[in-house]
């Protein structure tokens, strides 16, 4: 099966026009439509830029592969 994805902006919501689709004439294809949720979008945004700002907090730090690995130890020790 071949996939192919655009994106188009909904003009008419009673039709949607697709054009210069790499499918030969006559062919057979399955059409699925999804929206794209603008709130999504937005909490995207929200979510990388509150990632950026707490790693720019000097509480953080790179922790050293001893660190990591005791973490990891003592985890497995609570099991």
């Amino acid at each position: 099966m071949e996939a192919y994805r655009t994106k188009i902006k909904i003009k008419d919501p009673k039709q949607v026009i697709l054009s210069n689709l790499p499918f030969r004439s006559g062919q057979i294809v399955e059409i699925l439509v999804l929206a794209q949720d603008e709130d999504r979008e937005a909490a995207v945004r929200e979510f990388k830029a509150l990632f950026k700002e707490t790693q720019s907090l000097p509480q953080i730090r790179a922790l050293s592969e001893e660190e990591v690995l005791a973490e990891i130890e003592a985890y497995r020790r609570c099991e």
